[in-house]
């Protein structure tokens, strides 16, 4: 995670690749919110370039993008034992997923699965019959069904896709792998989303 985003060392400001910055990102990057983020020791530093590239996006108005950094942000503070950043960092991002556009259903699972690791249970169980009554693909469902019965148990802790989805009929041969890479399908962007939740 530490390589995913660039940081410039004199503004403070954080991006994949800060060598093109967003139009709007040295307004947002002047105001006094973002000079504050940065310099708040309270927050990891790694969490603090999540943050940072997370105000950004939301001042400029890729409110869904600014969730999912801000969820890597709550990963940053699981990985080091800081459950209370972890919770307000997971919250933050719904608030934002829910801010934007509609959600698609995969994005859905992930407030769902925010909500759950955050505790709210009441807010996670509604969203779950929410979607499920949607009739969402096969895959989600699968996804719907774990999230159910983690948030029914109270169980705020990570869990793996491979935990929601049945094994494999079969196991190919290595010698049966395709060379040429395949467009990603629903089950590797789902299986690429959960990876750390």
């Amino acid at each position: 995670m530490a390589r995913w985003l660039q940081q410039c060392p004199h503004c403070g400001y954080a991006a994949p690749d800060i060598g093109r910055a967003h139009p709007a990102a040295a307004e947002a990057v002047g105001a006094a919110p973002f000079r504050a983020l940065i310099v708040d020791s309270a927050h990891p530093p790694l969490a603090r370039r999540f943050l940072a590239w997370a105000h950004v996006l939301e001042e400029t108005g890729a409110l869904h993008a600014a969730a999912e950094a801000t969820l890597h942000a709550a990963w940053v503070a699981d990985d080091l034992g800081k459950s209370d950043l972890a919770v307000i960092w997971r919250q933050d991002a719904v608030a934002l997923w829910r801010s934007g556009p509609a959600l698609d259903p995969e994005q859905t699972v992930r407030v769902i699965d925010a909500l759950r690791r955050s505790g709210a249970w009441s807010d996670a169980a509604n969203t779950v019959e929410a979607l499920a009554a949607t009739n969402p693909p096969e895959v989600v469902a699968q996804v719907v069904a774990l999230e159910r019965r983690l948030i029914a148990a109270q169980d705020g802790d990570r869990h793996t896709l491979a935990s929601a989805l049945p094994p494999p009929a079969r196991r190919p041969h290595v010698a049966h792998q395709r060379i040429a890479r395949r467009p990603d399908g629903i089950w590797t962007r789902l299986m690429r989303m959960f990876r750390r939740s």
